[in-house]
């Protein structure tokens, strides 16, 4: 019964590391996978034109510029509001 148990338990090492061995020998696959698959994506993406991208560009900016507008006037007003209930 114990040489059965002798083994039993070199079959289970034997089958952690040739498991052990097989997963290093996958590991350089499995990590370049990712990259593969996000470069197919990129030659799916459809990129704007120059025209495109200035006129998205000077729409940001335009936003930028109101909202800097809108948030400097709330601060201003807010800080007159406190300077009336302090002084």
């Amino acid at each position: 019964m114990s040489e059965k148990k002798a083994v039993r338990q070199a079959d289970k090492k034997e089958n952690f590391f040739s498991r052990a061995i097989a997963w290093i020998a996958k590991l350089p696959a499995r990590i370049a996978q990712p990259f593969k698959n996000m470069w197919r994506e990129l030659k799916k993406v459809t990129w704007p034109s120059r025209a495109d991208l200035i006129n998205y560009t000077l729409i940001v900016l335009a936003f930028m510029i109101f909202m800097g507008v809108v948030i400097g006037l709330l601060d201003a007003g807010a800080s007159g509001l406190i300077a009336m209930l302090i002084g």
